[in-house]
């Protein structure tokens, strides 16, 4: 779409003149409003000029550089704390011929000059060329942030639909296994918990809380005789589990998603042990990933504390109980520790998620 400042925008912008002297200001203003300007704004009080601009956030600001109190220089500088950055439209009057003076005004915010004493045709001039430009700076900045807002209207958009497929996904694996859709929501908000507890930034935490949910979807590659047996697992079909983790990477690499990413990482690691016994690869210490050492933790205090088709559930002193008793071989030492302080608040949900 073409930007154009229509005569009628020009005319309605809005002015805001400085001058310590009264009658610069009475002869502009009797200039402007014979070209048909309507909303003018004035005063000698350069100390007022900072909060009427601010208030007023004028079209064009007509400011004198030699004022008692406060000069130009000064109010360009607060007018240039309210813009940000952004255009500001300022017009300096002076009688000053001096390069110097004109080069620190350019160099303070000025985007003109218009000499003293006023000439009419000029003064309009220069006066409508600096508002066109204002107003075609304001609608750009309009246009970008409308732009700005749908992008992140389908940022969002996209991100719901993502982490939809990942809720779907770790769906998908429990149909085929014994445990719950509430375990994948408390084990992710245990790692939540542990998360904010290791000071993870609010986006790292939120993108573990989103990730973690798919630690378990390799189970869709589980036979079902192995997946859904009542019975202990003998040595074969053990070895068949325990590849669930490297079929969920499979599943899950090779996306440019970074949270896509992270849940490979937790899919392929969080049965890693911290004495490096675990599986499928045998990591050791900080060889797994953090995301995959937390999650360790979480998922393995969730199915302690839940009941089974193949088992009761433990009380929840047995439960810490064990998670303790792996400190340093199972898990990481430090996450057990905070696991262990955390617990009032692991607690509180697995109140709130219960499967009765």
């Amino acid at each position: 779409m073409d930007l154009v400042a229509t005569p009628a925008d020009i005319l309605n912008a809005c002015i805001l003149m400085v001058d310590d002297q009264a009658y610069n200001l009475a002869l502009l203003k009797l200039i402007l409003r014979e070209a048909g300007y309507t909303q003018l704004h004035a005063t000698t009080d350069s100390r007022e000029a900072a909060g009427m601009y601010a208030r007023l956030q004028p079209d064009i600001l007509l400011l004198d550089l030699n004022m008692p109190n406060i000069d130009g220089f000064g109010i360009m500088e607060q007018v240039g704390a309210i813009e940000q950055g952004s255009f500001a439209p300022v017009l300096v009057l002076t009688a000053e011929l001096d390069p110097e003076v004109r080069y620190r005004a350019l160099q303070s915010g000025a985007r003109d000059f218009l000499n003293k004493p006023f000439d009419r045709i000029e003064t309009l001039m220069r006066i409508r060329n600096l508002i066109e430009v204002r107003l075609l700076h304001k609608e750009v900045r309009s246009q970008n942030e409308v732009l700005e807002q749908r992008v992140r209207e389908r940022t969002e958009e996209l991100r719901n639909i993502q982490q939809e497929i990942i809720h779907r996904l770790g769906h998908a694996a429990e149909y085929k296994d014994n445990e719950t859709g509430y375990h994948i929501i408390r084990m992710s908000l245990y790692c939540g918990v542990l998360a904010e507890a290791l000071e993870f930034t609010p986006d790292a935490r939120e993108m573990l809380l989103r990730a973690s949910p798919m630690h378990d979807v390799g189970k869709i590659g589980i036979p079902d005789r192995v997946l859904l047996k009542a019975g202990k697992l003998d040595a074969e079909e053990w070895e068949i589990m325990k590849t669930h983790a490297a079929i969920g990477y499979d599943l899950l690499a090779g996306s440019d998603s970074p949270l896509i990413q992270l849940a490979a990482t937790i899919a392929l690691t969080h049965h890693e042990k911290y004495n490096g016994a675990g599986y499928p690869r045998g990591l050791k210490g900080e060889e797994i990933p953090l995301a995959g050492r937390i999650c360790a933790v979480c998922d393995v205090f969730d199915a302690l504390t839940s009941e089974r088709p193949y088992k009761k559930a433990w009380s929840i002193e047995d439960s810490l109980a064990e998670i303790v008793r792996g400190k340093g071989s199972h898990f990481d030492p430090r996450l057990v520790d905070l696991f262990v302080q955390c617990l009032p608040a692991v607690l509180a949900i697995r109140e709130r998620y219960s499967e009765d």
